[in-house]
């Protein structure tokens, strides 16, 4: 094979892009036969210097994958910063929420243990109301 012969994974990290992205802007292209400008050997293109041209010629209007893929990353990096700070905003609420909620609960904790205190001095009167009760009601028997 001749030095000016390229492979089109040559030509696609020469570009910047995936090989087939390559093919894909090919395919699309009905304008272009392939064929005139590229030989086969095994499962291998090879483009030839012409070939070449016009490939670099469809990609000269547009950026590359890897650009898109920075801008992509760059793009992600801002949703994710802003992501981060709508989930901390929501998750200080949530605590803020749950404290609120605990105070809630001990204030009602204290108030069931008054309730509780209160209700075992009212059955301790009882019985000794009870007693006396059954005191003065035998004393009368004797």
């Amino acid at each position: 094979m001749s030095e000016n012969l390229k492979t089109i994974r040559e030509l696609a990290d020469e570009l910047g892009v995936s090989k087939q992205v390559i093919w894909q802007k090919i395919k699309r292209d009905t304008s272009i036969d392939l064929r005139q400008f590229t030989s086969t050997k095994g499962n291998t293109v090879y483009v030839n210097v012409d070939g070449q041209k016009t490939i670099k010629s469809m990609f000269k209007n547009g950026s590359s994958t890897k650009e898109h893929q920075h801008k992509d990353d760059i793009d992600d990096n801002e949703k994710d910063a802003v992501y981060d700070q709508d989930e901390v905003k929501f998750l200080r609420n949530l605590v803020s929420e749950i404290q609120s909620e605990k105070k809630e609960l001990h204030k009602l904790l204290d108030q069931q243990q008054r309730l509780a205190l209160q209700d075992k001095q009212l059955l301790e009167e009882y019985k000794a109301e009870i007693k006396d009760l059954k005191a003065l009601t035998m004393a009368p028997h004797d």
